[in-house]
């Protein structure tokens, strides 16, 4: 008797990383390109001076920012937003925390904490220009100033949210205050406080702005000022093309850092969606 095996072969299921890849590309590019297009047509049969046509732009952006300008005035407002959107989050989120945590702290301060934020950031320029000067650290309290409190807000929120049976459940457990913090109120307070930082990226990218047109000699807020004063429309436009890049860049950066922190809370929204 001879025993037959065999081996049934199933087709593997094709790959659409590539089509999924060319289908977002797609969306991301399609309407910047088609906006691009009417507005080159519309600048081509209009003689308005003040919008030229993207080309004219785009010539003016490579002369304006790839050179000495790039280190003279782009890398170091990158840096003054840099260290700010890291302060901002990091002071955001230990204050945060811990008035989550404190309920009379949490009802001395709120109304404080109401009325400063109601206070426009860029009021407090000339304030902040007399007490440390006007220097880069003068720009990067401004920015502080504005940029921290989204991050703060969503903090003291998301620890307040914290579910009550899970903590009661990590007292049980006999888990320390620190095991507590790092285990359970930081990981629920986690998508309210990255949605507290998306929202400190864009002020603190308007601040820099803001904070670059007074006092400053240097920077990208204060050459777009300095192209607009000087009938430079080309090269004002391409400091906003500029801005606007950075904001993209601030985007990808922050949906990469997204997706890792908040992985969990990810899958478990597609598991209900299911």
């Amino acid at each position: 008797m001879t025993l037959y095996t065999s081996t049934v072969v199933t087709p593997r299921p094709r790959s659409r990383a590539w089509a999924t890849f060319g289908e977002n590309t797609a969306y991301a590019l399609g309407l910047p390109i088609l906006l691009l297009v009417i507005w080159g047509i519309w600048s081509s049969i209009s003689s308005a001076p003040f919008f030229p046509s993207p080309l004219v732009i785009a010539e003016a952006f490579v002369e304006t920012w790839v050179g000495p300008a790039f280190f003279a005035d782009v890398l170091p407002s990158l840096g003054r937003l840099a260290i700010s959107i890291v302060l901002a989050v990091v002071l955001g989120i230990a204050v945060g925390t811990v008035i989550g945590l404190v309920r009379w702290l949490r009802e001395l301060l709120e109304p404080i904490f109401e009325f400063f934020r109601a206070v426009p950031p860029p009021v407090l320029i000339p304030i902040v220009a007399v007490l440390v000067g006007a220097n880069d650290t003068m720009k990067v309290v401004v920015m502080v100033t504005g940029a921290v409190w989204p991050v703060l807000l969503n903090t003291i929120e998301g620890v307040r949210a914290t579910d009550s049976v899970m903590t009661e459940t990590a007292r049980s457990f006999a888990l320390t205050r620190g095991e507590r913090l790092r285990y359970l109120v930081l990981p629920a307070a986690s998508p309210r406080i990255m949605t507290g930082v998306r929202q400190c990226l864009s002020i603190a990218l308007i601040l820099m702005v803001i904070s670059e047109m007074f006092f400053s000699s240097s920077g990208l807020g204060y050459q777009i000022v300095f192209f607009q004063r000087n009938y430079l429309i080309a090269q004002m436009w391409s400091g906003i093309v500029l801005l606007g890049l950075i904001g993209v860049l601030l985007a990808v950066i922050f949906g990469f850092v997204e997706r890792r922190v908040l992985r969990w809370y990810h899958g478990i929204k597609e598991v209900e969606r299911a």
